[in-house]
This record gives structure tokens, C-alpha cells and sequence, in this order.
């Protein structure tokens, strides 16, 4: 597995990207997490701000673009897999090596009810202790 920084985008990288947004968005609390993640900026702009920023990080099995990481201020805000690539260590990869970069990161965002991405970040000796609550 190699993980790395994106530098540009491919046409891979901007389908999974897709296959992302779409999937999170259907789940609960997964509009709110891209809005937050947006931060205002168009969604047609975000996968190519987030390149040039450096925040996004790439996992690759050989030629094969199997995951992604966005993490920025410390914060690990997204971490996807492609679905038939799921517990196959990919998540860890990414997971590993932002925490061994210079400044890793120290939180994570997980949608409620992804009890997967939860056991990821407590495998790791994370801990659960913000829960945001918002009125209809």
C-alpha cells in the first residue's frame, strides 16, 4: 500500500471523490459534515482546493486508487475506502500515515451510527468525546 500526498487530480481520484460525496451525503448527519467540510466553497471546488492545499492524501494498491484521506488542522475530516476494498487495511494505511507525519493529526470526524470508523479510531486509542446535537 502507498500513501501519499495528492498533488494533482486524475480522473480516478475525481470519481472515488464522487462515489464519496454521493455515499456520505445519503447517510445521517452526512450533509451536515460536507457542509462543514466545505466551508462555504462551491462543491465543484472543493476536491481541487483540497489538492492544493496539501490536505489530501491518496492510497494506492499498485496502479489502483483504493482510498483517500482529507485531514486539515489536525483534524482527520474524511477517510474513505472504496467499498470492495473495506477491510483489507486501507483505512489503517491512510489512518497510519497521517500519524506519523511532523504534525499528526489529533481528532477525527465520524457520521453517527458508522460504528466502523469508530472502532478505527478507537483501535488506535482514540476516544469519542464530542457529540454535536442541532434542532430540526
Amino acid at each position: 500500500m502507498i500513501v501519499s500526498p495528492v498533488t494533482t487530480n486524475s480522473a480516478p481520484l475525481g470519481a472515488l471523490w464522487t462515489l464519496a460525496v454521493t455515499e456520505v451525503t445519503k447517510k445521517r448527519g452526512g450533509q451536515a459534515l460536507m457542509v462543514t467540510i466545505a466551508a462555504g466553497m462551491a462543491d465543484e471546488l472543493l476536491l481541487e482546493h483540497f489538492i492544493s492545499l496539501g490536505d489530501l492524501w491518496s492510497a494506492y494498491d499498485g496502479d489502483e486508487l483504493v482510498g483517500f484521506a482529507l485531514c486539515r488542522y489536525g483534524v482527520v475530516e474524511a477517510l474513505y475506502v472504496e467499498r470492495h476494498r473495506r477491510r483489507q487495511g486501507v483505512a489503517r494505511a491512510l489512518l497510519d500515515a497521517l500519524r506519523s507525519l511532523e504534525v499528526p493529526p489529533v481528532d477525527a470526524l465520524a457520521l453517527p451510527g458508522d460504528r466502523a470508523m469508530k472502532s478505527l479510531y478507537e483501535s488506535i486509542g482514540w476516544k469519542a468525546r464530542l457529540l454535536t446535537m442541532r434542532g430540526a
